[in-house]
């Protein structure tokens, strides 16, 4: 075990997957010489050379389209996509390539591709650089969505996306990238720096797509949450000593559904949490499945903290995103009734 941050675990991951499978290229902006623009790639292009680790142009729609290309012809990239604010030029070769490949070729061709991106906020980003465009891709069948919120997660994860042979995307948060997080939101935080955050294997483990993580038992209330967001619904429920359930979905597609509904089963109550915004969210999905099968148990109305349905300036990134003041309203809230 070796004490790491989530940029670490996602360089362990990459190197442990290259060294064990020669198959496996990583490509995109900046990720050869550079180490990409968060340094996750940092080493690996001097250790395996330019033909595994590479340069790309600044062509979202040729990254992604080449990387299936290459997964069709028997290959696991890895493309990185700087930002994941500039995903959307690569949007049709991931909805009508990727994603369809394996069903229309009738399983003769899979496209073993896994997208990663920098997503969310915490680096005063704005618009351009702190989307959260999660929700469009669950909402496209054959793509798997994986977003992680620990280091140890991060690496298992990553292997097992990189494993896989259907397309994933793996959106990194960047507020937690570096170190630990304190879990405010809605002020800067003095923990940002390069700090380690927990332990991870330094060899080869996987942590299964499909699978979400009970961080948290209680009796009160469950709260869903992912990336960021579980460290800030942590930190609210601790303030506010409520015996709040919280559940780490880590992988949206495909969605450990069972771990929801035993939970909120048991506590009668639901508090969903994310940076995205409010209409068409990966929220609204969760509310209603809530809602389907848990209808008869539910001690209130399922209550959702997100981003706000408005594009904002870099200077308001701390009033957008979900704070413990919003989420202790919407715990509050629930356990009134």
């Amino acid at each position: 075990m070796a004490r790491m941050n989530m940029i670490q675990a996602i360089n362990s991951a990459l190197e442990v997957t290259m060294a064990r499978d020669p198959d496996v290229i990583v490509m995109g902006e900046d990720v050869g010489y550079f180490g990409g623009v968060f340094r996750a790639t940092a080493g690996l292009q001097a250790k395996y050379g330019k033909t595994r680790v590479f340069d790309t142009p600044i062509t979202e729609i040729g990254i992604v389209g080449v990387a299936i290309g290459m997964g069709a012809y028997g290959l696991r990239p890895v493309p990185e996509i700087q930002f994941a604010d500039y995903i959307y030029p690569a949007l049709d070769q991931l909805v009508s390539e990727a994603a369809r490949l394996r069903y229309r070729s009738a399983g003769d061709f899979t496209a073993p591709i896994t997208v990663r991106s920098p997503y969310g906020g915490g680096i005063f980003g704005g618009q351009t650089h702190s989307q959260s465009p999660e929700g469009i891709f669950t909402h496209v069948s054959g793509i798997k969505t994986v977003i992680p919120s620990t280091p140890y997660d991060a690496k298992g994860l990553l292997i097992a996306a990189i494993e896989d042979n259907d397309p994933v995307l793996f959106l990194e948060p960047k507020r937690i990238y570096n170190g630990p997080f304190d879990g405010h939101y809605d002020r800067p935080s003095k923990n940002w720096g390069s700090h380690p955050a927990g332990e991870v294997p330094e060899d080869h483990y996987r942590v299964d797509l499909g699978t979400a993580a009970t961080v948290r038992v209680g009796n009160d209330v469950t709260i869903l949450a992912y990336g960021t967001m579980v460290h800030v619904a942590l930190n609210t429920i601790e303030e506010l000593g409520i015996d709040a359930e919280v559940i780490d979905l880590r992988t949206l597609v495909p969605l450990d559904i069972g771990a929801i509904e035993a939970s909120v089963k048991k506590t009668g109550r639901c508090v969903i949490v994310h940076e995205a915004t409010r209409t068409s969210g990966f929220g609204a999905e969760l509310s209603a499945l809530v809602q389907e099968r848990c209808f008869h148990h539910l001690e209130a109305p399922v209550e959702r903290v997100t981003g706000f349905d408005t594009p904002y300036p870099h200077s308001l990134e701390w009033a957008y995103f979900p704070g413990p003041v919003r989420i202790g309203e919407a715990l509050k809230k629930v356990m009134k009734d």
